[in-house]
């Protein structure tokens, strides 16, 4: 394991960063975005996550107890974003085929490219806070990857995200796109206080499709 200095500048430095958050159940991994991961306390080292109930990693953890972070770095691809933002674990494997990855000391999965740091938790305590759990543990290990500097969701829009191609007399498909995931509402008006099932994200990074 890191040491403290070590650790706690780690947390520091991706706080605000976007994360591939993974868990493993009865020999299956599986792992999902997220971008809420913050240091609680520095002695012993605690890490909090907040993840949507939605997710079949969120279920893994429920049921394990434990996790791990691989905070995303700037060289992160927007096909990585596509295979575990995008997709669902309950469709199929996410790691299938997918060889940019290591295990753990607790034998779960991070990444071993396009990640500048990677943690493992031990979760002590839950809290229920509607669509989404937060989750705070004990860091178990603590290692820097790369260099690089941590992606965030400003950079992912700006410099990973496909910017959408403009059809001149494409009809207007109606109803709303979150711009983080993809995922669409079907209403013609969008609540203020609506809240993205697939990722989280609320009203405001939503757009007309």
């Amino acid at each position: 394991m890191a040491n403290e200095k070590r650790v706690d500048k780690g947390l520091r430095r991706i706080a605000c960063g976007v994360f591939l958050l993974t868990a493993q159940q009865d020999g299956r991994d599986n792992g999902c975005i997220v971008n809420t991961v913050l240091q609680s306390t520095s002695s012993p080292e605690g890490l909090i996550v907040m993840m949507n109930k939605g997710s079949m990693t969120h279920d893994m953890v429920m049921a394990t107890r434990r996790f791990c972070v691989s905070a995303l770095d700037v060289t992160a691809p927007y096909a990585l974003f596509e295979r575990f933002g995008m997709r669902s674990g309950r469709d199929g494997d996410k790691f299938e085929d997918y060889e940019e990855v290591g295990r753990a000391d607790n034998g779960l999965l991070f990444l071993s490219r396009h990640a500048c740091a990677m943690f493992t938790v031990d979760v002590e305590q839950t809290m229920d806070l509607g669509t989404h759990t937060l989750f705070a543990g004990k860091l178990t290990q603590g290692m820097t990857l790369s260099g690089e500097a941590p992606q965030t969701y400003s950079g992912y829009h700006e410099h990973v995200r496909p910017k959408p191609q403009k059809k001149e007399e494409a009809k207007p498909q109606g109803g709303w796109v979150c711009t983080v995931c993809g995922y669409v509402y079907e209403g013609e008006e969008l609540p203020e206080d609506f809240v993205c099932p697939w990722c989280g994200h609320g009203a405001a990074d939503f757009e007309r499709r």
